[in-house]
This record gives structure tokens, sequence and C-alpha cells, in this order.
């Protein structure tokens, strides 16, 4: 059963930001093995920023930042300099979480003028 819940996504114009949230379940709240994926239209579930090993993907690079809050088992993704090519729905997983392909509803960020 998927314990994630993201929110903090909506409509946001080209250049603007938004921060995403993910509450995660106690129990599988693994800062280390976390990260944020995203799925455009059209296209796969990729990874673009996870904790635990400091990846960024290029297309989010000096514009995406992921943090954590321990104590509120959340993990953050502010987003600034949004592109339309952000738009996508967004996902935080765990490695496990990914492994089983359990994934939360996700939240929907679009960008557009």
């Amino acid at each position: 059963q998927v314990q994630l819940v993201e929110s903090g996504g909506g409509f946001v114009q080209p250049g603007g930001s938004l921060r995403l949230s993910c509450e995660a379940s106690r129990s599988i709240f693994r800062p280390d093995s976390m990260g944020w994926y995203r799925q455009g239209p059209g296209n796969q579930r990729e990874l673009i920023a996870h904790f635990g090993n400091g990846y960024t993907a290029n297309s989010v690079k000096g514009r995406f930042t992921i943090s954590t809050d321990n104590a509120k088992n959340s993990l953050f993704l502010q987003m600034n300099s949004l592109k339309p090519e952000d738009t996508a729905v967004y996902y935080c997983n765990t490695d496990l979480g990914r492994l089983r392909n359990e994934w939360g509803q996700g939240t929907q960020v679009t960008v557009s003028s």
C-alpha cells in the first residue's frame, strides 16, 4: 500500500516557481533512498532528483532543489524558473517503492502562458 502523498502542484506561467511536498508515513520515510520523479505527456516516468545520491537531471539542474524535513517525514522539491517542458505529473518515491512499481497519486504541474 502506497503511503506517500504529493501536493503543491498547480498552474504557473513560465519563469514562475512552485514548491512540491511529499508526506510519507513514518514507516517508509528514508530520505537517503527517496527522490522526485515526473511523467510528462507521452513520456516515461523519469527520476529528476534523488536526495540520497545527490542526482539531479540535467534538464532541471540549477533550477530545482530537493530537501527534507525529517521531523515531518516530508520531502520537498523547490522548482524555480519553470518552463513549459516541466509540465508533468510529479511523484515522490522511495527506491523500494520504485522497484515495486508502487506510486502515489502524484501532483500535476502545468507551465503555460
